[in-house]
């Protein structure tokens, strides 16, 4: 049986909605191998083709070039799923982004969507997206640029909302946010990675069809996050688009790579 490597994140979205897959419990004709990984660690393994199948930010699709395609399951888009930026004190975004501004990765959607909105004019720090909070909350940064359950625990570390990205971008869209999406390396068969999308797909229904199936292996890889935040993140970030991308959101996906 042909095993693939598919590299996706460890956070309670990803454990969720991959978990069936990971485990056999959709039935293929390759194996999964999987390899967790940070999501800017994702998109910098990417330039080499490391896996067969990868999440990857969508601002990150540019760089990466024609060495992925998109598949239409598995991805992490919507609406209110953006990436915020905050501080210790209410500022407005542009001062914010002029003083040192932690963010989780260059190629990460978040710094894209920053960049666009407000494009940062002071020094610019790259650092894990689960370090973030803390160098603000420490002072070791002004502002920090935050993703995934981070936007659920901001106010737990005496931070504020200086603005929400997603927000932004829908305004000035009305598109879904399009963090992520799931592709296959290019030189798969197109059979293989046909069934890969089938396979993702049918993962994505199996943790909708049995939520609790996933409980183990998410709180394996959630850290320190309590059931309720792992709770909040995946009811977030695992939704309708995440069966299939569908014509919004690939308008939404194309929007944001030209852009």
């Amino acid at each position: 049986m042909r095993e693939l490597t598919f590299g996706y994140s460890p956070c309670p979205n990803d454990t969720f909605a991959f978990h069936a897959l990971a485990h056999g419990l959709v039935e293929t004709s390759f194996r999964v191998r999987p390899v967790l990984l940070d999501i800017e660690e994702l998109n910098r393994r990417a330039h080499d083709g490391a896996f067969d199948l990868t999440k990857l930010s969508v601002g990150a699709f540019a760089a990466v070039g024609a060495r992925y395609r998109l598949l239409s399951s598995g991805a992490a888009l919507g609406h209110g799923v953006g990436p915020l930026v905050v501080a210790r004190t209410a500022r407005p975004l542009g001062e914010a982004v002029a003083g040192r501004l932690a963010i989780p990765g260059q190629e990460t959607t978040a710094y894209r969507l920053l960049r666009l909105a407000s494009a940062p004019t002071g020094e610019v720090l790259e650092m894990r997206y689960d370090r973030i909070l803390g160098a603000v909350e420490r002072g070791e940064v002004d502002a920090g640029l935050i993703i995934h359950e981070s936007r659920f625990t901001y106010a737990a570390h005496g931070l504020v909302k200086v603005a929400d990205l997603g927000e932004w971008w829908e305004r000035e869209t009305s598109l879904p946010v399009p963090l992520a999406g799931i592709c296959a390396r290019a030189d798969l068969p197109d059979a293989i990675a046909a069934e890969a999308e089938r396979a993702i797909r049918a993962s994505v229904q199996h943790a909708f069809d049995h939520p609790e199936a996933s409980r183990d292996y998410v709180r394996a890889h959630a850290q320190e996050m309590s059931d309720a935040v792992c709770d909040q993140h995946i009811a977030l970030y695992v939704n309708r688009h995440s069966l299939d991308i569908g014509d919004e959101g690939r308008r939404a996906i194309e929007r944001l790579v030209a852009s």
